[in-house]
């Protein structure tokens, strides 16, 4: 069976960060990885001193330099197929919610639903994959445009399958199984203890795991990709988000320091098809194409 994942995220490091070793384990085992990025991140916090002058309050151009560092973290993962939603420049990164840059007409979270989606459609009945990763209906942890790519990738994934909806995007397909991101609670504690083990007394290191609204409930989490062998792939590919991601600090610091302790395994929560074994100790599934048959 020929197998092909699609990962819809909002912004340049997302995908890394949440799922950065599945995608190079697919890619190894001959999946056809592709990846969907709705926004070029604009609206990023420049951790490089040298780049400052990108930010959106000066030449506005961080855009440009996070394509540039999309592309050497899929170059990193050994994904060649990674393309932005409706291409560049179609959506603008939203900000934060309740934040001036959020009202902007030209933002994902302002576009029209359907038109968002069409984009989306057309990419899924080319590719059909079997499988597609995206947020929850939370986006995660609230931000806007990951609320609206999740979004975006259920209302595409109706359109996809149905047999009158805007034939010129292709013939129908139906997504076989459909997993959102998940960070498990007890990981993250897990790895803020291990920080303040290691002397961490940051701001950072301090925080209540009970109060960050990304930790998803341990009961929740339905799949575990055990990919160790990945975890230097996908610290290279966070390194190469250079703008955003500082791996010296904080949880970054402690996946730089412990590799694939932490980074090797990510997980998601099923939410279309049917758990389907192998599993691990815990009972979680271990392979994203368990139990799909379509070719």
């Amino acid at each position: 069976m020929s197998q092909r994942l699609l990962l819809v995220h909002a912004h340049p490091d997302d995908e890394t960060i949440g799922s950065g070793a599945t995608m190079a384990k697919y890619v190894a085992s001959g999946a056809q990885v592709t990846l969907v990025t709705c926004t070029l991140g604009d609206e990023g916090e420049i951790l490089l001193p040298d780049l400052a002058h990108l930010a959106a309050d000066q030449a506005d151009d961080l855009a440009s330099h996070r394509y540039e560092e999309l592309g050497l973290a899929m170059k990193e993962l050994g994904v060649t197929d990674w393309r932005i939603l409706g291409g560049r420049g179609a959506y603008r990164d939203s900000g934060m919610m309740g934040t001036e840059p959020n009202n902007r007409l030209d933002t994902f979270w302002q576009a029209d639903l359907l038109d968002a989606s069409r984009h989306l459609v057309a990419i899924i009945r080319e590719v059909k994959p079997q499988v597609l990763v995206t947020y929850d209906d939370f986006g995660g942890y609230g931000h806007p445009d990951h609320i609206k790519a999740h979004r975006v990738a259920t209302y595409a994934m109706a359109l996809a399958q149905a047999q009158s909806f805007a034939p010129e995007l292709g013939s129908p397909w139906e997504v076989s199984k459909v997993y959102w991101t998940a960070f498990p609670i007890s990981i993250i504690r897990a790895g803020m203890e291990m920080l303040k083990s290691m002397g961490d007394e940051t701001e950072f290191a301090a925080q209540d795991v009970d109060d960050m609204n990304f930790a998803c409930p341990d009961e929740y989490v339905t799949t575990a990709v055990h990919a160790d062998e990945f975890a230097d792939q996908k610290m290279a590919a966070m390194r190469a988000h250079a703008t955003q991601i500082n791996t010296e600090e904080g949880f970054f610091a402690l996946s730089n320091n412990l590799g694939s302790q932490v980074m090797g395994t990510e997980y998601f929560r099923l939410v279309k098809g049917q758990v389907a074994g192998p599993v691990d100790e815990l009972g979680r599934e271990t392979d994203l194409f368990a139990g799909v048959t379509d070719a």
